[in-house]
């Protein structure tokens, strides 16, 4: 029989789904199922799953043609479980490394009806919180099982369902299951230990407790919070259906449950202030109806007069106290920040009142009407004409002539822009009136920190690539990698996008978890590369032409990415020895990542048959007259996929980079086409021809397949229908629009 079966709900959790089955599947224990239930997802959680089970045999995909939410979805993988024990874990959660084992040997030490395990609360800002575990047990409860009526005090750590691994055929004998609604933990996890005969406590970390920044229902306001108080009034039916057997536990059960009643009620972000003297009074209504005969403890301190004023019914009194105690941390709090905002008067410089001033004129322009024509177009943090906004500019001009398209770029960059296109330099006063007054801002990076999101602006972000490396928030966790980055900061940017453009539903998952707002999602292609989708062979015979290259030349591009947390990194590569490789017909082009464009060399003839491309402002070009590609961890690769040429990945710091920058999936065990991780691997592959090779081919259709189906040379035009002309075009298969926002159960 397997050990233990994972029970994995998942709704809206795309962005988090695939960290949470890896953390089950890498644990260095086998014996395992995992139950993936898709609650009629309207995202790509289930094709996740679906993903998962193809290339893993221990996962079970089961999808939901209607969303039944989260205690129905975890009803039906217990239903179809056959462990001996059942771990129920959210789609948004994730097992801390190397957990299992020490879970195992205390299942099979101890045989416990319910091992509790212990958690960290994982915030979004990485911060992470200690659960009650050391509260509750001072003394490390150690091996020994035992029942909750010798230790009732269990109670005390957090009623969920996943922070505990359950028998199985102790929930089925005692017909334990979840009921529908929110707070659904209240009326299984209760009841369990209370029936229990063996309980453990693993004081052991074992299972990361997402705190999301957006999505969660514990952040979400409204009335199904009400719900709370079926959960527990199930509780005290099982209790008087059950007698004797729990009736000594009654009084430790309340007390749990006014603790949890005040606990709703005390959130802001769940109990609306119009909401909260219902909330007190049906508070008042389960304490009359279900107080025990003899009492119960009730605490001391601030927390006993709140149970005090619940027990006579006296809403205002409680209401002025909490008002109270807020006004007081408000006080304090403010103290904080002009402490912090106090700055000595040294450090005004010249510079800074200047750029005072220019803050001044655009806070003055923010106060005119919106431009209801202009669109301010922006790339690479002011680097010119590029990527997909400059994509999204041309389609604009098309179809959409009312639209006046006006460029940012930096004054040593101007002469890069195309001959016709209007544009403002960076730092001068009409580019701050254009910032202040532009309907629509596009940007494949974000605005600087001080841009207002004005109410009938619309701030569409388009990135600049599917990500390989760990970006946005998840850069938290490599902070090798994260140097100098403030993280609240980045929010603040994140949240004023309207819309987020991917090229793929795997980048979709990706940002959605690394930049958690309420933008909406068009996943729609990358329009910038609907140029490779559309290219003719003239174009690409007159682009070789221009650049030197024969048409019986086959040419390498090597385009290498930047690492943040090594600067000054080159990557081991002998160009003159690739070229003996290659033979007289062939070209290498090289080309440096964008952040080194100001120790650029100029482009200058070929020597030798290498070509320095640095300087070359449109990559696209590049991707056109190349014939294979190799790269690192480059979104390049996404990029040239779509032309269907063979990629190599050359990664001979992989399991380094990995470990300080942080990756999102593993490249060499997907990779686009053959790999290399060393030079003389490299030199191998195109010695050998294996770049061509049939396994080669396989690899780049598989990754074409799952992250180039929706480029096929009109991602353009659908942004700019959809932010321009609020027009909803057909959509290519595949094609999806997701609005960000909360998680229904």
């Amino acid at each position: 029989m397997t050990l233990i079966s994972f029970v994995v709900p998942a709704f809206k959790v795309q962005g988090y789904l695939r960290e949470c089955l890896d953390s089950i599947l890498d644990q260095p224990y086998a014996d395992l199922e995992v139950i993936g239930v898709d609650d009629a997802s309207p995202d790509d959680s289930g094709e996740i799953l679906a993903e998962y089970a193809a290339r893993d045999p221990r996962v079970h995909p089961v999808r939901l043609t209607e969303n039944v939410g989260l205690g129905p979805a975890r009803n039906i993988g217990l239903d179809r479980a056959v462990g001996e024990h059942v771990w129920f874990v959210d789609g948004d959660d994730w097992l801390v490394a190397g957990c299992l084992p020490h879970v195992v040997d205390r299942l099979l030490a101890t045989r416990p009806d319910v091992l509790i395990v212990d958690h960290v609360r994982a915030h979004w800002n990485n911060v992470g919180t200690r659960s009650a575990m050391r509260d509750v047990f001072p003394e490390p409860p150690g091996e020994a099982t035992f029942r909750l009526r010798d230790r009732p005090e269990t109670m005390r750590l957090l009623h969920t369902a996943w922070n505990r691994v359950v028998r199985r055929r102790f929930l089925l004998d005692r017909e334990l299951q979840f009921a529908p609604g929110w707070y659904e933990d209240v009326s299984f996890s209760y009841p369990a230990l209370m029936a229990a005969e063996r309980i453990g406590v693993l004081d052991r970390v074992c299972l990361n407790y997402r705190q999301r920044r957006t999505g969660a229902i514990t952040r979400t306001r409204g009335d199904r919070h009400f719900e709370v108080f079926a959960q527990w009034h199930r509780v005290f039916r099982l209790m008087d259906r059950w007698g004797p057997a729990v009736e000594e536990l009654r009084p430790a059960v309340f007390e749990r449950m006014i603790w949890h009643y005040l606990t709703v009620l005390g959130n802001g972000d769940r109990i609306a202030p119009e909401l909260r003297p219902a909330f007190f009074a049906q508070i008042h209504a389960d304490h009359t109806r279900f107080r025990p005969p003899g009492g119960y403890p009730v605490p001391g301190g601030v927390e006993g007069l709140k149970h005090r004023l619940v027990a006579a019914g006296r809403w205002r009194t409680f209401s002025g106290l909490r008002a109270a105690n807020q006004a007081g941390d408000a006080a304090r709090r403010s103290v904080r920040q002009v402490r912090r905002r106090v700055l000595p008067v040294a450090r005004r410089t010249a510079r800074v009142t200047r750029a005072a001033a220019l803050r001044e004129y655009y806070r003055a322009e923010l106060r005119r009407p919106l431009d209801p024509t202009l669109a301010l177009f922006a790339a690479y943090w002011y680097r010119g004409y590029a990527c997909n906004p400059a994509a999204v500019y041309a389609a604009a001009r098309q179809l959409a002539p009312q639209v006046r398209g006006v460029w940012i770029v930096r004054r040593d960059r101007v002469d890069t822009l195309p001959s016709g296109v209007e544009y403002v330099v960076a730092g001068t006063p009409a580019y701050y009136r254009a910032l202040a007054r532009a309907r629509w801002l596009v940007n494949n990076v974000n605005f600087p920190d001080f841009v207002r999101k004005r109410p009938g602006s619309v701030h569409l972000q388009t990135h600049h690539g599917t990500p390989v490396k760990v970006m946005g928030l998840d850069q938290q966790r490599y902070p090798v990698g994260a140097r100098g980055m403030d993280f609240a900061k980045l929010l603040r940017r994140v949240d004023r996008w309207d819309y987020s453009v991917t090229s793929n539903s795997f980048s979709t998952q990706m940002w959605e978890r690394a930049y958690p707002a309420a933008y909406t999602t068009l996943e729609v292609g990358y329009p910038r590369n609907d140029r490779l989708a559309l290219a003719t062979p003239e174009e690409i015979r007159k682009l070789r032409a221009e650049l030197g290259i024969g048409p019986d030349e086959w040419v390498v591009l090597y385009a290498p990415t930047h690492r943040e947390h090594l600067p000054g990194w080159r990557p081991p590569f002998d160009p003159d020895r690739l070229l003996d490789v290659l033979g007289p017909a062939g070209r290498l082009l090289m080309r440096s990542h964008y952040f080194h464009d100001r120790d650029r060399r100029p482009r200058g003839p070929a020597a030798g048959g290498l070509l320095d491309v640095s300087s070359h402002d449109r990559v696209e070009d590049l991707y056109l007259v190349a014939d294979v590609l190799v790269t690192d961890y480059s979104s390049a690769m996404f990029d040239y996929a779509v032309l269907d040429r063979p990629i190599v990945v050359y990664a001979p710091d992989w399991e380094a980079y990995r470990v300080a920058r942080g990756v999102y999936f593993d490249l060499l065990a997907e990779p686009p086409g053959a790999v290399a991780v060393d030079f003389p691997g490299l030199l191998e592959l195109f010695r050998s021809d294996a770049v061509r090779s049939t396994a080669a081919e396989q690899a780049r259709q598989r990754f074409r397949a799952r992250f180039c189906a929706l480029d096929d040379g009109h991602a353009a035009e659908r942004v700019v229908r959809r932010v321009f002309l609020d027009d909803r075009p057909e959509r290519p298969t595949g094609d999806v629009e997701r609005s960000g926002g909360v998680d229904a159960p």
